[in-house]
């Protein structure tokens, strides 16, 4: 059983089929960068949705979508580490394109078109597999940049992937735990840190701005809502897209990186070499004692004002 809202675009009426019961919350209403998402007809529909929990093929190209502070940075590193599933990186961010451009020496003012030729390049390995990481406003970024390349699929999200990438896949990576998921959020907002270690990031690095991170209850609040809120929408997206993503938690992938990987791998039908390479972390652990603290400060002063 699914609940069916109405999404509204300025241009356009999109429809978002959203699971009933979600993890996290059942929002009326769905937020997703540059949409407007109004409630304005819910409704229960008995519908099966979906596609295999396995793909039937090997794909082309495979996303993860997450969101901040999930160990989208170690699953992806760890991926890297196969040597046949791609490059991924965040190679969509829409205040890192022009560091890309860059390093790719794409000139100036290079077309989206253009730009994704590179970003596939960079992010396939030789076996022709392309890997990308996605947050939830990201997603929006690139579907409506693929629309100008791509006109005659404006308003199908699913096609303009398939369109640019080949045949995708998806892996949905999220944390049980969303008070340590805002809490290491918020300290990686406020010291610039977002990673150590790394495997050819363009940003995110580097030392951090050198700033002391101060507990702030009400900050970690307002990050718990928004996780909830985009952890719904990639849910509904999927959901509408009629896409069974391979399911991963932050928490199962800390305890086994590798056993995890190799379950992302077996999902995307890839064949791995038997003598291959080992699968290893490029990135380091950052939660510290200063992050147990907040937690469970946080979830006292949660108790005395509920």
């Amino acid at each position: 059983m699914l609940i069916l809202a109405e999404a509204v675009h300025e241009d356009h009426g999109r429809r978002f089929l959203v699971p009933a019961q979600l993890d996290t919350m059942s929002p009326q209403w769905i937020h997703r960068r540059n949409y407007t998402s109004t409630a304005v007809r819910v409704e229960r529909v008995g519908v099966e949705q979906g596609r295999p929990g396995r793909m039937n093929e090997a794909v082309e190209s495979y996303f993860v979508c997450a969101t901040p502070r999930t160990g989208s940075s170690l699953l992806i590193g760890l991926l890297d580490s196969t040597g046949v599933c791609g490059r991924p990186q965040s190679y969509f961010r829409a205040p890192d394109e022009l560091l890309w451009a860059e390093r790719w020496r794409l000139g100036p003012a290079p077309s989206y078109a253009d730009f994704m030729r590179a970003a596939r390049a960079a992010g396939s390995t030789p076996n022709g597999v392309f890997g990308a990481k996605l947050m939830w406003g990201t997603l929006g970024e690139v579907v409506d940049k693929l629309r100008t390349v791509h006109r005659d699929l404006a308003g199908d999200d699913l096609g303009l992937l398939h369109r640019a990438f080949g045949r995708a896949g998806f892996v949905y990576l999220a944390r049980r735990d969303v008070v340590a998921q805002a809490v290491s959020w918020l300290r990686a907002e406020q010291t610039g840190t977002w990673f150590v270690g790394g495997n050819g990031e363009i940003s995110g690095d580097g030392g951090g701005n050198g700033r002391e991170p101060v507990f702030d209850a009400g900050a970690i609040r307002r990050l718990i809502s928004t996780i909830e809120e985009h952890n719904a929408a990639w849910q509904a997206w999927f959901a509408a897209c009629g896409i069974r993503p391979h399911r991963v938690f932050y928490e199962d992938l800390e305890r086994d990186v590798v056993a995890v990987t190799r379950g992302v791998v077996e999902f995307l039908g890839i064949t791995v070499p038997d003598q291959g390479p080992p699968i290893v972390a490029r990135h380091q652990r950052q939660a510290d004692e200063i992050n147990k603290r907040w937690i469970k400060q946080y979830r006292v002063l949660s108790e005395r004002f509920s």
